[in-house]
């Protein structure tokens, strides 16, 4: 996935965040919206630590294609 298709990704993901949380103003819980919040939360990290990758990748002049996804747990673990 090159930078520009990375970010389409993230923008997508983001949207769909917007949409389920304007959804849930005023009404009870939902575990199925919740649960995809949260999904939604670990790959927006994945996609965004991938970028930074990326990023740092050309700052350095190394291939961008050399990064990877990284695991949730991971990701999840780095502060913020």
């Amino acid at each position: 996935m090159d930078d520009v298709a990375l970010r389409e990704r993230i923008e997508a993901l983001v949207a769909e965040q917007r949409r389920l949380l304007d959804q849930s103003v005023g009404r009870g819980p939902d575990e199925g919206r919740h649960e995809r919040l949260r999904q939604l939360e670990v790959e927006l990290g994945q996609c965004w630590d991938l970028l930074r990758q990326r990023e740092a990748h050309e700052e350095f002049e190394l291939d961008p294609e050399n990064t990877s996804v990284r695991d949730a747990d991971t990701v999840e673990g780095y502060e913020q």
